[in-house]
């Protein structure tokens, strides 16, 4: 536990989460409906080979769709509003979907499923846009006690085609098309095209991969042999069956999905998300966490595509029975950065969920809130929860006070830390907890949620002292949600998150410290970590000193290679929208000046960048780091025009060629100014 002169209520929960996890979980169990109890809460195994063996909640067997939908309508709640679809994108507001009629959805897709030869432990792939048939295709799969994995619409033929030979799906559920872009910029994707290939290079053409495809008004596809439309083949299983699909229970550590870690090269790594720890485990953080109870609003701007998407808007809401808020569109741009608010004011949302990128593009067209925050009634709204990115202190202090003005009282921003391999947040502040909640500590992620043990180490996997940077480790067994394989190579889940510290503590690949009164702080990957003449520093610490500077909206620190120092810090600066123009020059020796004064003169900045929309980032909003550094690194040696990989989840490759430009043109002219 952390030293503390205080103990608040999320500190006791976790001591107590830690210290006896069957106490702790075993009521969080009883308040799902079990296929079939399962035989304790925590079986552990003796370590074997340098690895740690659980399972949570073993032998029991349950059905997350029973659990998200059937109970609820059984229940006599089936008027209530599962789904609120907003699409900017196609001007589609406020469509609605109760829960008994998409429970209804649900159990026609999955005739149509079981028609097409899916049964318990089948893998069924999505690839849809962010419409309601997605929901309904995940729930679906669940419901025949299949697995689904989902890749985001629009993804290349190439990435897409290694999640589908991993995966080996017996059914892909796709759309004709998806819809990017705002009004007057819209445009339509064909999807059919994409999987096609994607089918083809994954050699599963002609070995029984078959698609079902919904067809979207924007784009209809003339389909090819084997593909089928979905909704004139659940018009045609209605028509000819007079029929109740029933749910098929799995066992609780069975596979419920499977989802493919971001920004992977190479063979994708699949995460296996078990079905009774991710129930337990979600129903209990939405509550705990998020503060959601039923009948509440929750908008998770996120994709489903990511882990995120999966929790916060497929399961965790639905299983709170909350209503959950589905939106097609971006931030700013569709049509303006008033979006995020709108939503939140006409459908009176409790929770907003979005990434710290997302804030930071609002923030650039509305600085202070005046332009759009404070126009909207916003009363509703009780929390803002950012992940995905570290959030620098800046951001979180503008929108808690605006929050603290505008919204609920006691709306709180909360940052909060959490991965793929972790299905649910690690750490937070917790909303829904009796009595006080332990203070926003900016620049932190807050304290450890339940059944997280988290630890600062060094290199050899010591524990550091407080205060003092390290690898981030988690202690095993994970809570409940946490993964405990990668789908068909468990060897690859050893050699990848055990190994580094001999089976001792799991390895989350970031960097970062845990302060005095047990706050965890996220600085950066653990590959972002520089070395500047013998000092190792965090990027992230450098970018927060950077954000420090008021006409800086976003900012991204990489390591130059240096002949004298090893690297020097090296920073790409996006500037706010309402800055007034400063020369190179000045802003160089201002961002300067910040690091010196915050972090020491050793962490003197290389050089600085400045530019429109340079900083590539993941379609969840994540700094793209890797292409960052490769950009600096080939300019910086002299190989300006070397070319540089594209990840597949890049949001707008656009941006990686602008970045490439304007890198080529920053070092030519410093080589030019060399040479006089």
């Amino acid at each position: 536990m952390a030293a503390s002169t205080q103990l608040y209520p999320q500190d006791v929960a976790l001591s107590k989460s830690l210290s006896d996890p069957t106490k702790f979980w075993a009521p969080e169990a009883h308040k799902l409906t079990w296929a079939k109890p399962p035989s304790c809460v925590l079986e552990e195994s003796p370590v074997k080979d340098g690895r740690k063996y659980w399972k949570w909640f073993p032998n029991g067997e349950i059905s997350t769709t029973y659990n998200c939908l059937t109970r609820h309508v059984n229940a006599g709640y089936g008027e209530q509003t599962a789904i609120i679809w907003d699409s900017p994108v196609t001007d589609t507001y406020n469509h609605r979907t109760s829960y008994a009629q998409l429970l209804k959805d649900v159990q026609v897709l999955a005739g149509v499923l079981r028609g097409m030869g899916v049964e318990k432990g089948s893998c069924v792939l999505v690839y849809m846009p962010m419409i309601p048939p997605a929901l309904t295709a995940m729930y679906a799969t669940s419901h025949l006690g299949a697995i689904h994995s989902v890749v985001f619409g629009g993804f290349a033929p190439a990435e897409c085609a290694k999640r589908i030979a991993s995966a080996q799906p017996e059914v892909i559920l796709t759309a004709s098309c998806g819809i990017e872009g705002g009004i007057g910029k819209r445009r339509v994707i064909p999807y059919l095209p994409l999987v096609r290939e994607a089918v083809r290079l994954s050699e599963m053409k002609g070995k029984g991969c078959k698609l079902l495809v919904w067809q979207r008004p924007q784009h209809v596809e003339v389909l090819q042999n084997g593909e089928k439309d979905w909704k004139a083949t659940m018009e045609a299983v209605q028509r000819r069956w007079s029929f109740m699909i029933d749910g098929v229970p799995v066992g609780s550590n069975d596979p419920l999905y499977t989802i493919y870690t971001s920004g992977t090269t190479g063979i994708p790594k699949g995460v296996v998300r078990e079905a009774a720890g991710h129930a337990v485990g979600l129903n209990m953080q939405i509550k705990y966490l998020f503060g959601i109870n039923a009948g509440d609003v929750i908008f998770t701007a996120s994709d489903i595509g990511w882990v995120v998407g999966h929790s916060y808007i497929v399961y965790a809401p639905l299983l709170a029975r909350a209503t959950t808020v589905l939106f097609e569109g971006k931030p700013v741009g569709t049509p303006s950065a008033d979006t995020f608010w709108r939503i939140v004011s006409d459908y009176q949302v409790n929770i907003l969920f979005t990434a710290p990128t997302a804030l930071r593009a609002i923030r650039r067209e509305d600085p202070m809130g005046d332009i759009f925050f404070k126009k909207r009634n916003l009363r509703s709204l009780q929390g803002l929860f950012l992940a995905g990115e570290r959030s620098e202190a800046s951001v979180i202090e503008l929108y808690q006070k605006l929050l603290s003005e505008f919204c609920a009282p006691g709306a709180l921003v909360v940052d909060n830390w959490w991965s793929t391999e972790s299905g649910s947040p690690i750490t937070g502040i917790a909303l829904g907890l009796d009595g006080p909640r332990i203070p926003i500590n900016p620049g932190s992620a807050g304290k450890p949620m339940p059944g997280w043990d988290v630890r600062a180490v060094d290199d050899d996997g010591r524990e550091v002292k407080r205060g003092e940077m390290g690898n981030i480790v988690l202690g095993m067994p994970l809570s409940p949600t946490g993964f405990r394989t990668l789908w068909r190579d468990d060897n690859r889940f050893k050699t990848g998150y055990l190994d580094r510290f001999n089976g001792a503590w799991l390895d989350t690949g970031d960097a970062g410290m845990v302060d005095e009164q047990g706050y965890v702080h996220i600085m950066s990957r653990t590959d972002d970590v520089i070395n500047v003449a013998a000092h190792r520093f965090s990027t992230g610490s450098i970018e927060q000193a950077i954000m420090c500077h008021p006409l800086v909206a976003e900012c991204c620190v990489i390591g130059m290679p240096d002949s004298l120092k090893g690297h020097v810090p090296f920073a790409f600066v996006h500037l706010n929208a309402s800055a007034a123009s400063i020369a190179p020059e000045t802003l160089f020796s201002e961002i300067n000046t910040l690091v010196r004064a915050q972090i020491g003169a050793i962490a003197s900045l290389g050089g600085v960048i400045q530019g429109n929309r340079i900083i590539p980032k993941t379609r969840s909003g994540k700094i793209l780091r890797r292409v960052v550094r490769e950009l600096v690194e080939n300019a910086s040696s002299g190989n300006l025009d070397k070319t540089v990989g594209i990840p597949p989840t890049v949001e707008d490759a656009e941006v990686i060629e602008r970045s490439k430009l304007v890198v080529k043109n920053y070092f030519s002219n410093r080589l030019q100014k060399a040479k006089l």
